[in-house]
């Protein structure tokens, strides 16, 4: 039995092989729409043994995209894996999930932290926040006087960092070595934190795996709430019913409007005077963490995830440019033919698959995910020396090979959680897959104890910078290259 004493009382944690886990720790409170505020001090000892609540959301067609646990607006609860409960100060990784900011967990078992607590000799966090509109809707234009708070989500996240600052010591970690990290929306999240006043010193490194950060402007925001309302049933002029709409009657209308959003994030942080007041990446390049070295990186053909939902006919000829324009845009659509022949003589060359649909996929990759991701490391690397950039490019077994190296491939690598629920069919068994996992999993640690992810396994990997773009390749022969996939990459910058 190991117990712990936290600021706000004592836990019971769960003896693992290797390690002590602590679940469902309560980091804060939610009321509706407002910020988070401290938790609820208890007496004697609280079992930390069975996993909490998580945020509300709907199903998904996405295996393991949503939470299969149970749920509740009463969601704001960590966990915490320590290989002791000690006083030695190991480094901390503070996990942010994905799910697109209106679905997943901390607890989902692709995200537990005892492999990598283990590996490393590190203390893992993870954490669940509030999502889709109970995260992220804006009120300030409908309720200026009711004492709401835009970007919920991202101020439930502070709370957590807050708490850890304040209590991990008791766990055997370090407050002053934080290392948040996070995939997709959790990813997006982790950028905008690097933005925010809010959470300035709270962390000290940070990963993106596969997302860069974003906020959407005031007015966007205002639209969304204008279309929640209607899709609620409620008139313009009643946005104080939100308050108390039903959990139930809210995910319903917020899952219509992502439906009528045409593919893009409906939810997700918003500019915001008290919260997030610059777009993140002009505040990254402006300098706003210079003080905090970074790890940011993308998979090769991360919209196949998304694809793999969808029905599609083959695309080939005036079908495919047509397809790629919409993609790119108005101001460059005449531009598309020349780019689908920059990828098809790019992929070919590389042996990669040039059918019309893989083409689509690896452009919309590029302009949903790298491109975000190469210029915040190359606005991070003007102020801080400690940039550095992967590509993953390990393929998925799954559908033939159809999935590529898609969306949310790399996380059961990161974690060392190869043995979770259908990851055998998503990320491979085997020795090779299993050298790739160590690989990163040394990376993520090396890079969480002294800010530098290179280690005997993947030997140097040099900090990024905008003439030779040293890039890490993570597969099954990790490796070092000089701008990978280059002659895309600008082709693709030009448009973006």
């Amino acid at each position: 039995m190991t117990i712990v004493q936290t600021k706000f009382g004592a836990l019971e944690g769960v003896q693992r092989a290797g390690h002590v886990a602590f679940f469902d720790i309560p980091f804060a409170t939610a009321a509706r729409f407002r910020a988070p505020q401290r938790p609820q001090p208890w007496d004697g000892v609280r079992p930390a043994s069975e996993i909490g609540f998580a945020a509300p959301q709907t199903a998904h067609p996405i295996p393991g995209f949503a939470a299969s646990g149970p749920q509740d607006e009463d969601c704001l609860n960590l966990n915490v894996f320590t290989p002791a409960a000690d006083g030695a100060r190991r480094p901390v990784l503070f996990w942010i999930h994905g799910g697109g900011f209106t679905h997943g967990t901390g607890s989902d078992p692709l995200y537990n932290g005892g492999p990598l607590a283990v590996r490393g000799d590190v203390v893992v966090v993870t954490i669940n926040y509030r999502l889709g509109a109970l995260g992220y809707l804006s009120l300030a234009d409908h309720l200026p006087e009711a004492g709401l708070s835009a970007n919920t989500g991202q101020l439930d996240q502070i709370a957590a960092l807050e708490w850890t600052r304040d209590n991990i010591a008791a766990f055997g970690g370090d407050p002053d070595n934080i290392t948040i990290f996070g995939e997709s929306a959790g990813a997006a999240a982790v950028g905008c934190l690097l933005a925010m006043p809010l959470a300035a010193g709270l962390f000290h490194r940070a990963i993106l795996q596969s997302g860069s950060g974003r906020a959407a402007t005031r007015e966007s925001a205002r639209a969304v709430v204008d279309a929640l309302l209607a899709e609620a049933g409620l008139a313009p002029d009643r946005a104080e019913d939100l308050l108390t709409l039903p959990v139930a009657a809210l995910l319903e209308a917020q899952s219509q409007v992502a439906a009528k959003n045409r593919g893009m994030l409906a939810f997700g942080p918003v500019l915001d005077d008290a919260t997030l007041p610059a777009n993140p990446f002009d505040a990254i390049r402006a300098g706003a963490s210079s003080n905090v070295p970074i790890i940011i990186g993308t998979n090769r053909d991360e919209v196949k995830l998304f694809a793999a939902t969808q029905r599609r006919d083959p695309l080939e000829g005036d079908a495919l440019v047509a397809a790629v324009a919409r993609s790119l845009g108005t101001e460059h659509a005449d531009q598309a033919a020349a780019l689908v022949e920059t990828y098809r003589v790019s992929r070919t060359a590389k042996g990669l698959p040039v059918e019309g649909l893989d083409l689509l996929d690896a452009i919309d990759t590029d302009l949903r995910f790298r491109v975000g991701a190469l210029r915040v490391a190359l606005a991070q690397r003007s102020h801080q020396p400690g940039a550095f950039v992967y590509l993953f490019t390990h393929a998925s077994p799954a559908r033939r090979g159809a999935l590529g190296s898609c969306h949310a491939l790399e996380m059961p690598f990161v974690f060392g959680t190869l043995d979770a629920p259908t990851q055998d069919r998503f990320a491979g068994t085997g020795p090779l897959v299993e050298g790739l996992s160590a690989n990163m999993m040394e990376a993520w640690i090396a890079f969480a104890r002294t800010g530098n992810p290179s280690h005997e396994g993947i030997g140097s990997w040099p900090a990024y910078d905008p003439e030779s773009r040293p890039t890490m390749i993570f597969d099954a022969e990790s490796r070092v290259e000089m701008d990978p996939f280059g002659e895309e990459r600008e082709a693709i910058e030009a448009l973006a």
